[in-house]
């Protein structure tokens, strides 16, 4: 189902065009609890790396069918059968290092789930379970990693994940609703 966006509300300098938009005013910021969703957006953070992130949601449905709709346990048992299949989907960014990345972040994720009961308890502990709400002024005000960050991708290559270093941790966060960095503009950021 399409949801309106109202074209004349203030928003992140950020959210341009109505991809960004519909990311911007319905996921970005918000807090995410479910497990597969969480892997997902770990994932998709994780293949952004290098790229912009609207390249990544441009092809997020095509990422879905593609692996699995994200499910870690499916995923974790990728086999080169698999890998192959997945260096000719054009569909998704044919990367071998991040490929192979997701399937070893399946494991991993599948070992925090075990040790904790779930991702979420895990990675809503760093912050006791309550969003930070930054309210900065400007998109420039925005850090791009900060000690949180580097605590939480400290713990994930602990525990033998890829593709997290400190700022796709960061924007993970973001994606999550770990933080919440709208603008003092904008009017996510007055709700």
């Amino acid at each position: 189902m399409e949801c309106y966006h109202d074209d004349t509300l203030p928003r992140c300098k950020w959210a341009t065009g109505d991809l960004m938009v519909r990311y911007h005013d319905d996921k970005w910021g918000i807090p995410l609890h479910a497990d597969q969703e969480l892997f997902e957006m770990l994932i998709l953070e994780g293949a952004q790396a290098g790229l912009s992130w609207s390249t990544i949601l441009k092809r997020q449905d095509t990422y879905r069918q593609a692996f699995d709709n994200f499910d870690p346990r499916k995923i974790s048992k990728y086999t080169r059968r698999d890998i192959s299949r997945l260096l000719e989907d054009d569909g998704i960014i044919r990367n071998k290092l991040k490929i192979h990345s997701a399937i070893n972040n399946a494991k991993r994720f599948l070992e925090i789930q075990k040790e904790f009961g779930s991702f979420d308890r895990y990675i809503w502990s760093f912050v006791n379970h309550v969003s930070i709400v930054n309210r900065p002024k400007r998109h420039s005000d925005v850090p791009v990693s900060t000690n949180l960050s580097d605590k939480i991708s400290a713990d994930l290559k602990k525990r033998g994940f890829n593709f997290v270093g400190t700022t796709i941790c960061y924007a993970f966060m973001q994606a999550i609703g770990i933080v919440n960095d709208h603008t003092q503009d904008c009017f996510k950021c007055k709700k």
